[in-house]
């Protein structure tokens, strides 16, 4: 039977209808465990990609859906076991503790799985995002119990080696739920907003803080401009008063002078 093939220049082309959901036990078992002893795949569908050279963002593939990709672990410095999970723009940053997969028929343990997420910027300090990895690999009891060629039909059948170290990444933004954007999205004074797609995060314009800023501005000035009419208007009165007292003496001393 031809091996089935959805990958194309490193993106996954499914036929309409089809949906990759594989649990955690089937993406060790079944994909990575095969992947490392060189054992023919269920089928093609996850790329082999070298992780570390692309942000999160720029990963081939629909954004807004899991993507999964086997890549080699990279250590971190020559002698060392760390691996090194900078990228252009970020780094990945573990969180938690790895969680162990046990195979459901033996319970015996196959993988791990470490859980990360996406900062920008550059160690230790940076801006978390919402970009999440999983990122799989063999225990080391999987490691000695390789997989068997199905194409071999004798009983002396020889155990593949490991080839390389890989691992398989299943990378994902995380949805926030309807309360926390209700949270963020829907407060007093929000007018409007909008996600950025490099960190997924909501941006968030306060119209309503600027309008009241300016019409306390216009209550100010228009506060003072009242007292400026009320003093000018106190000036007029007077000016007025002082005209009529001016008036009323003046024919009272006319008649002094025809006497």
């Amino acid at each position: 039977m031809e091996k089935l093939n959805f990958v194309a220049n490193g993106v996954v082309r499914l036929p309409p209808g089809f949906r990759f959901h594989p649990t955690d036990e089937e993406l060790v078992v079944q994909y990575l465990k095969r992947k490392v002893f060189s054992c023919p795949l269920p089928a093609s569908i996850i790329p082999d990609i070298d992780v570390a050279k692309f942000d999160p963002w720029d990963l081939p593939g629909n954004s807004e859906r899991e993507r999964y990709f086997f890549t080699k672990r990279e250590s971190k410095y020559p002698n060392g076991n760390r691996a090194n999970r900078a990228t252009g723009s970020g780094f990945w940053k573990a969180t938690g503790k790895d969680k162990q997969i046990v195979a459901s028929r033996t319970n015996q343990l196959v993988g791990m799985k470490k859980v990360l997420v996406f900062y920008r910027g550059k160690p230790p300090k940076g801006s978390k995002t919402d970009w999440i990895m999983h990122e799989y690999r063999l225990s080391d009891s999987a490691t000695r119990l390789s997989c068997i060629s199905p194409q071999r039909k004798n009983s002396m059948q020889t155990p593949f080696l490991p080839s390389e170290d890989w691992v398989l990444c299943r990378i994902f933004l995380k949805k926030r739920s309807n309360r926390d954007d209700d949270e963020e999205l829907i407060r007093p004074g929000i007018q409007d907003g909008f996600r950025d797609q490099t960190s997924g995060r909501a941006v968030l314009i306060d119209f309503m803080n600027r309008r009241n800023t300016e019409m306390d501005e216009a209550s100010s000035d228009s506060e003072v401009s009242g007292i400026t009419q009320i003093s000018s208007a106190g000036s007029a009165n007077e000016e007025i008063t002082s005209s009529n007292n001016l008036s009323s003496s003046s024919p009272s001393s006319s008649p002094g002078r025809e006497a």
